[in-house]
């Protein structure tokens, strides 16, 4: 018998996209704020690039630091209930049973069927059944911390490049409307991409993203140029 083709799951992806999208949407939208607020306090072209380049590896660092120690705590729960729930077969192997298979049966099996899955599943890896179907663990979803840290501080320096390398090649005067639209052109873009890797509706993921995103650099822009004035 041919042996059967594992079918695709965007599921398998949401780790790795999660950490990606955010960190890149960050390090655009972050970057171009900074980079529009300096500006629009009548700041020099090197000090808006300063900012930009500090604000840049600032929130790399802080995106790691932050994605790593989030999801480590996550790690660390899902360990302890593994330990917990290995003991519990240990010491307690009969009710474990009748556990997974009372999840069997709320699930639409019947019981005699729900006992005889629950008898085979636990035969074969009773720890992998209850992760799966008592606490919802699995591999595809489970943690991993370094993964995310590392994804999330490439992508946000990606992101934040992007209106980094715009205001290295504009002149001074030009700044304001060129970070601020090519910065929303490549949130659209993002926005868009992350929902077509998801497996969601386009358009709508490029609309949500800009909108935010152009709401968060006019305060910006807008609480850069009050303080202009004040100083």
């Amino acid at each position: 018998m041919p042996k059967r083709k594992k079918e695709p799951h965007k599921t398998g992806r949401i780790g790795w996209l999660r950490a990606a999208v955010l960190g890149a949407n960050d390090g655009i939208l972050s970057t171009a704020s900074l980079v529009l607020g300096v500006a629009s306090a009548h700041r020099t072209h090197r000090e808006v690039l300063i900012a930009g380049v500090a604000g840049l590896v600032a929130g790399s660092m802080s995106m790691a630091a932050g994605e790593y120690v989030s999801v480590h705590s996550q790690a660390d729960t899902e360990k302890a209930e593994l330990d917990r729930e290995r003991k519990e077969l240990k010491t307690d192997n009969v009710s474990e049973h009748k556990e997974l298979a009372e999840i069997y049966v709320a699930r639409g099996l019947d019981r005699s069927l729900a006992k005889k899955v629950a008898d085979q599943l636990m035969a074969h890896d009773a720890l992998g059944a209850h992760a799966r179907d008592e606490l919802g663990i699995t591999e595809t979803l489970s943690a991993r911390p370094l993964q995310a840290a590392l994804a999330s501080a490439a992508s946000f320096a990606v992101g934040g490049a992007m209106p980094l390398l715009v205001t290295v090649i504009v002149p001074e005067a030009l700044l304001l409307p060129f970070v601020s639209g090519t910065s929303l052109v490549f949130l659209a873009l993002l926005g868009g991409l992350a929902a077509h890797a998801g497996g969601a509706g386009v358009t709508v993921g490029a609309i949500r993203v800009t909108f935010w995103g152009a709401l968060a650099m006019a305060l910006t822009a807008g609480v850069g140029a009050l303080f202009g004035i004040v100083a």
